[in-house]
């Protein structure tokens, strides 16, 4: 039996990801948009059989000394959307991102489509609501979103067919998409010459996160896998964020074919504690747990953000 066989939701995926017989997987139309101030890439992903699109992992910008955003990066998604005349059915996003802010409410307020992200969203809410000392107001049950995935559930973007995979150890909510003969896989995995996530946030584990990846590496060898981050590896000459699933499984520094679950912990524990934290960790995470909308404006008509002290 081979691994993984029993596994409905992944099983589901790889049909998903192979086609039928007779009838290979569609490809989706993948136009990306990287942000060079987070290192971030979002992704505009269109049917080739109809005028449906999806946006992955959006941009809002920020910037942290000022407590100024604005929405520059999210309007060239925009700009390219009109000018293709698509209609967004989605606005997808893999988790709640601590490295930048999300713009899919802006997206949706401009664009439309269905905000959605995993539904251990809760979790990540019940943690940082504490931890941002979050009262009444804030609901944990992630009701600022417009859906939650569960693990396994297919959807669709016009003429193609997709599926969720819960994919948790970066953080407890990941989620990949897989979209036709695609994949997105969020912080997951980076470039094979980069490696992994880091698993050392509250609700993080590396021994899930190569549970998770080994998932995801059951995927067919052919299966296009696209990335949230790049951080070009040294001697690496360009950025980048498309890859293959035979590529991360071959090649993958952290976490190709050989490397056991206890030698990726070792490694991963490791390296993360030589990390610093992300320069925008806080006001990321305050924001994104909202579903990327702002706190409420206080008593004088300005909305503020939570510095916690001597904390995380």
């Amino acid at each position: 039996m081979t691994p993984y066989a029993g596994d409905a939701p992944l099983q589901r995926a790889i049909r998903t990801s192979q086609g039928a017989m007779d009838t290979p997987a569609l490809a989706p139309i993948v136009t990306s948009f990287f942000d060079p101030a987070t290192f971030t890439v979002s992704h505009l992903v269109q049917d080739p059989t109809s005028d449906a699109c999806a946006i992955v992992d959006s941009v809002l910008d920020f910037d942290a000394p000022s407590g100024r955003t604005d929405t520059r990066t999210a309007e060239q998604i925009v700009a390219a959307i009109k000018e293709r005349q698509l209609k967004v059915t989605w606005i997808l996003e893999t988790h709640a991102h601590a490295d930048h802010l999300t713009a899919a409410p802006w997206l949706r307020q401009h664009l439309g489509g269905t905000l959605a992200i995993g539904a251990q969203i809760t979790a990540v809410q019940r943690t940082f609501g504490d931890i941002f000392n979050e009262d009444d107001r804030f609901a944990r049950d992630g009701r600022q979103f417009d859906h939650l995935f569960i693990d396994g559930e297919t959807f669709s973007i016009g003429g193609l067919q997709a599926v969720a995979l819960h994919v948790p150890g970066h953080t407890p909510a990941c989620m990949a998409y897989v979209i036709g003969d695609t994949v997105f896989v969020g912080d997951t995995l980076f470039m094979p010459d980069y490696g992994s996530a880091r698993c050392d946030f509250p609700g993080g584990d590396a021994r899930t996160l190569y549970r998770s990846i080994k998932r995801l590496m059951s995927l067919p060898d052919a299966t296009r896998v696209f990335l949230c981050h790049d951080y070009k590896a040294p001697g690496r000459d360009d950025y980048a964020w498309e890859t293959t699933i035979l590529a991360e499984r071959t090649g993958n520094v952290h976490v190709r074919e050989g490397i056991d679950a206890d030698t990726f912990v070792r490694m991963r524990e490791a390296r993360d504690a030589t990390l610093p934290m992300p320069r925008l960790l806080l006001p990321s995470v305050q924001v994104n747990m909202r579903a990327g909308n702002l706190p409420e404006p206080e008593g004088n008509g300005v909305r503020y953000l939570k510095l916690p002290l001597d904390l995380l």
